[in-house]
């Protein structure tokens, strides 16, 4: 029998509230991401419209390059709760570092909307190092449901999969981190294949060897 603290809730509903949460944080905080370009319109000086938008490239950029990370962390999130059939008391816990990490996004965006021309190394780097929590909170999350078996045994073989493909991109993104200091070019092309692979992670992860037989748990 469990302890009132381990307590794990099974059924449809089980995962609902938790899924309702954290829908709500990602919108909240995909739509802060428009507050950094509605703060241009304020700026004085501005000879009209053509000479704003050409005088802040870097704002409509981050803005959605921003919006593009924040709408592929959804789609892993909610890959991820496709599959999650149960819940316990430390997955709210472990999903709440997932959505601290989403929260903070509009932060480095704002830095690199601001900074990209007169720091591109550093502000790329700090934006960067965003993508490096976001791989840790996912392989955090996906790790927590595949060790205390949260998911239906028919789906542990993909979990195993993602939880690899998250593992990967923590090393994957800190190399970038770190290749941002050296070559910006290098970086960004780097970036736009991280895009490339979470904005299908289920196809990629399918694509990954499965845990041998010998070996699970």
């Amino acid at each position: 029998m469990h302890s009132n603290k381990e307590l794990t809730e099974n059924g449809p509903k089980a995962t609902a509230r938790i899924e309702a949460f954290s829908d709500g944080v990602f919108a909240i905080a995909i739509t802060l991401l428009i507050l950094e370009l509605i703060q241009i319109i304020h700026v004085k000086g501005a000879e009209g419209l053509q000479a704003l938008l050409l005088g802040h490239w870097e704002s409509l950029l981050a803005f959605m390059l921003g919006f593009i990370t924040i709408l592929i962390c959804w789609i892993n999130h909610h890959l991820a709760f496709c599959y999650i059939s149960k819940t316990d008391s430390h997955l709210m816990w472990v999903n709440g570092f997932v959505l601290l990490v989403v929260t903070f996004t509009p932060f480095p965006t704002a830095i690199l909307a601001g900074y990209f021309e007169r720091e591109t190394n550093y502000a790329l780097a700090f934006f960067g190092f965003n993508y490096f929590m976001m791989s840790v909170a996912a392989y955090s999350l996906c790790a927590y449901v595949y060790y205390k078996k949260l998911i239906a045994d028919s789906s542990r073989g993909l979990f195993y999969r993602l939880t690899l493909l998250y593992g990967c991109a923590i090393v994957y993104t800190l190399i970038i981190f770190f290749i941002c200091f050296v070559s910006v070019p290098v970086a960004i092309i780097c970036y736009c294949l991280l895009f490339v692979v979470f904005a299908y992670p289920k196809e990629f992860a399918e694509r990954l060897p499965a845990r041998s037989s010998s070996s699970k748990a």
